[in-house]
């Protein structure tokens, strides 16, 4: 076919097809109004229920750009790092740089030198430490911190570093940035009055609290049997006492001094002194529990004392 016949057809197919699109629209209308006047012969029942079954378009809400949200970074804490730092630098001399302490030292803190013991140190002379403890951090500057650490002495001494450190946010990077300084050692601080008030004298309560202790960490007994019902309480395992002694036992509520159990689902709280044996001695220990009186008798409730690791209700 010639390219003049291939387009003569083209601008006649072109005016068709408009026609033809023209034409649909058309039967559409009319389609319509047939469709409403039908409906309005039906009465006005129809018509509410046609207007109420047209579809109805409902447009999509743009959605809205996401908010940031900014979540600041925790910085990491380089006690451990400190802590390392003066167990070896403590234990390592300038007389002996190639030792496994001077070396470590030296590569956590290439610019703090070496201490310089004297080899034939008299009495009150500082000697090295039983053990190093990291008691504090204080983040100084963005990424500057100051760790105190304490190391304690065979003769029961304690002196207490001042360790300058540098951390990065991810705590993927650290370096001690100076030599470290002794400093004052950390203040006693005010302890707030105990709420355990109540004196508990010996009778059910502080019996209950004897036994369970008793299977809890000698493991003479059950410790089910204390438990209430719902209550889940694992003992000590392998049990590291012989003997439990209840010396003290003091509470917040007044209930639990009384001499009689009282009502079903009195709650308590105590702490009990006791005194712990093994074949290496005695050992006073405390626990705070709660307790619960059922049918006669006081049930342990939880085990306070160390509950993120051990013990509670289920």
């Amino acid at each position: 076919m010639s390219p003049g016949k291939q387009a003569l057809e083209c601008e006649a197919a072109a005016p068709m097809a408009a026609g033809a699109r023209l034409e649909a629209m058309r039967r559409g209308v009319r389609l319509s109004r047939l469709a409403v006047w039908t409906v309005i012969a039906a009465g006005p029942i129809a018509l509410a229920v046609a207007i109420n079954s047209t579809p109805t378009t409902v447009e999509a809400a743009t959605p809205s750009k996401p908010t940031a949200v900014r979540t600041a970074a925790v910085a990491a804490d380089p006690a451990g790092y400190a802590q390392l730092f003066v167990h070896a630098w403590l234990r390592s001399s300038a007389d002996d740089a190639s030792s496994a302490q001077a070396r470590l030292a030296q590569s956590m803190a290439p610019d703090v030198e070496l201490p310089d013991p004297a080899a034939d140190a008299g009495a009150g002379a500082q000697s090295t430490p039983e053990s190093v403890t990291a008691v504090r951090s204080a983040q100084r500057a963005d990424g500057a911190w100051s760790v105190t650490v304490a190391a304690q002495y065979s003769d029961g001494a304690v002196r207490y570093f001042a360790v300058p450190v540098a951390a990065d946010r991810a705590g993927a990077s650290f370096a001690v940035t100076g030599a470290p300084g002794v400093v004052a050692g950390p203040v006693r601080a005010e302890v707030a009055k105990s709420s355990y008030g109540v004196s508990v004298p010996e009778g059910d309560l502080s019996a209950a609290v004897g036994e369970f202790l008793a299977a809890y960490l000698t493991g003479a007994g059950e410790v089910d049997r204390y438990l209430a019902p719902g209550v889940s309480v694992s003992p000590v395992s392998p049990a590291p006492y012989t003997a439990v002694t209840v010396q003290q036992v003091s509470a917040v509520e007044e209930a639990a001094a009384a001499e009689q159990v009282p009502a079903d689902g009195t709650k308590v709280r105590v702490l009990a002194q006791v005194e712990a044996r093994d074949p290496g001695g005695r050992w006073p220990l405390g626990y705070e529990l709660a307790l619960t009186a059922r049918s006669g008798r006081w049930e342990v409730a939880a085990l306070e004392s160390g509950t993120g690791l051990d013990g509670g209700a289920r």
